[in-house]
């Protein structure tokens, strides 16, 4: 079986309408790309959970999967006119069917932390045998180590878990960071996320990796405080959380945040700083992980 990938270039106003009446037509699948990716010209496009993006790219590529039998010049011709505006430029290639796992698999090799730590997917045989190596595949939940912010968290832990610490990872998503912990020292681990299929994924990579780590839903977490807390959420929800991230680290105890863009590292730390003494940020690809000391 194959498929027809169709490829329409037009303004960013109008990509999502010509989207939704592809949809309404038959098209398998449809996404929105910037048509300028992999250029000099290319705009990453961020935002915050709840909230609209506040930017757009100049110029979109609506990209749909048809049917076979479908014909794409009637296609575009009628989601153009659904959505009331002239025939736009347009662009078919036929997709052949494939070995889909396999091809996903390929594009997922193992990511090396630093000297001792590699993430390393389950059908790789691991780079370096003698690392501490997790394995984790990609799945229901964001997380595997592959994000700037992730390496960065990633980054940090290998580097400030002495052994035996308390630790908290609020955003858990795959558990990566929890996992991770747990392997590099750390003592009682727990993970936290809003999302229920989070804790399906976490629960299941913890018990690949042969470690030790309770999940809970946000209202089910016991009190009580850490010696590490990690959140590698985004600037808006770190904003919001701040007093009760904060109320769970130790006095003397760190914390870790990340899921920030650079531009907005002043904020966070103007806020935390009522409560933490801040290290020099790390930065990567436009993120930043910051991390400080409760006083």
């Amino acid at each position: 079986m194959s498929w027809q990938e169709l490829r329409i270039t037009t303004d960013s106003k109008h990509a999502e309408a010509l989207s939704d009446a592809l949809f309404d037509l038959g098209a398998l699948s449809v996404s929105i790309e910037d048509a300028a990716a992999g250029t000099d010209a290319e705009k990453p496009i961020f935002g915050e959970p709840g909230e609209p993006v506040d930017q757009m790219w100049d110029l979109s590529v609506v990209v749909a999967h048809l049917p076979d039998e479908m014909d794409p010049q009637l296609a575009v011709a009628a989601a153009a006119n659904t959505v009331g505006i002239d025939h736009p430029h347009f662009a078919v290639v036929t997709v052949e069917d494939q070995d889909w796992v396999r091809l996903t698999q390929s594009q997922f090799d193992p990511i090396r932390i630093s000297e001792r730590l590699w993430i390393t997917p389950t059908w790789h045989e691991s780079p370096n045998p003698d690392a501490i190596n997790i394995a984790l595949d990609p799945g229901l939940a964001f997380g595997t180590g592959s994000h700037p912010t992730t390496h960065l968290c990633l980054q940090w832990l290998d580097a400030n878990i002495a052994g035996g610490e308390t630790l908290l990872d609020y955003g858990c998503g795959s558990g990566i960071l929890a996992i991770a912990a747990k392997k590099v020292g750390a003592g009682q681990t727990h993970g936290v996320d809003i999302d229920p299929q989070a804790m399906i994924a976490s629960k299941q990579n913890a018990e690949q990796n042969g470690v030790e780590i309770d999940f809970f839903l946000p209202d089910a977490l016991p009190a009580g405080e850490y010696d590490v807390v990690v959140a590698n959420i985004l600037t808006n929800p770190l904003k919001a959380l701040a007093p009760m991230l904060a109320g769970r680290v130790k006095a003397g105890g760190r914390i870790a945040l990340s899921g920030i863009l650079a531009e907005q590292a002043d904020e966070i730390v103007a806020i935390y700083g009522a409560w933490f003494d801040f290290a020099p940020a790390k930065a990567s690809e436009g993120w930043v992980c910051l991390s400080g000391r409760k006083r």
